[in-house]
């Protein structure tokens, strides 16, 4: 009830009138079906064009951040260099700074690089995470040493055991780590609100939020603005969960 009844609440309230959707007390569902809301939020957005800048940019960290960060967690869990824990203790404590601190510097660089209201500033910030490592490193840290050793034996360098032997062996911490950075990628709002300004950069997180009005706010042309953007993310989920349960369950079995 508490995690599938605001999904439904959202469903019904994106078909219901505007004096549905303020009456007090509520009214569960609506006298007639209003669809178009549905084709009203399209007229009113530029729907399509933020559906497109979102699928972008979040398909991009996604796949920036099983790249970068699978290549630092083998290299922390795998590869003796001098200074390596210390080196992972910095970059684990990025966890314990809040994400707005880093909104100023980031956006300073963006402005630098000439990359303001554009997507590569929507980009290239979330292309690594220190959580996405961390994640991995623990998944790498679980398989046997005796793989690395045969593999080093046949005459393979450490990118041919991490392409070749080590990454196929973490698959459900990948997918684990794809649903998790695709769903803060897909809603994430702040970061697209500061370094872009231009209708044409933005993603529909920011679109959305612009249908929230000073005066009044038409609750369910937002409601089903909200509908047609979950449901990718809502899909991808119901494919996945399985992965992503086994990912977050085999986390941690060994430090």
């Amino acid at each position: 009830m508490f995690m599938v009844g605001p999904f439904i609440w959202m469903l019904l309230t994106s078909v219901k009138t505007f004096g549905e959707s303020t009456l007090v007390p509520p009214v569960i569902f609506p006298a007639k079906f209003q669809w178009h809301n549905y084709k009203d939020v399209t007229a009113v957005l530029p729907f399509v064009h933020f559906y497109w800048n979102t699928v972008i940019s979040s398909v991009a960290k996604t796949l920036g951040q099983l790249l970068l960060c699978s290549l630092a967690a083998y290299s922390f869990a795998r590869i003796e260099f001098p200074g390596r824990n210390v080196i992972f203790i910095i970059v684990l404590s990025v966890l314990m700074v809040p994400s707005q601190i880093h909104i100023l510097p980031q956006y300073m660089i963006m402005k630098s690089l000439g990359w303001l209201n554009s997507l590569q500033a929507l980009i290239v910030p979330g292309l690594f995470s220190a959580f996405g490592t961390f994640l991995l490193r623990q998944f790498f840290m679980t398989l046997p040493k005796e793989l690395e050793e045969a593999a080093k034996l046949d005459g393979c360098n450490h990118f041919q055991i991490y392409y070749r032997i080590m990454l196929p062996m973490v698959v459900p911490g990948l997918i684990a780590l794809s649903i998790i950075t695709m769903l803060w990628a897909w809603n994430d709002l702040l970061w697209p609100l500061v370094v872009n300004n231009s209708p044409e950069k933005m993603p529909l997180s920011v679109g959305l939020a612009s249908l929230q009005g000073q005066n009044l706010t038409n609750y369910p042309v937002i409601m089903a603005g909200a509908v047609l953007a979950i449901w990718p993310m809502l899909l991808l989920f119901l494919l996945l969960q399985r992965y992503f349960v086994e990912g977050i369950t085999l986390t941690g079995t060994k430090g």
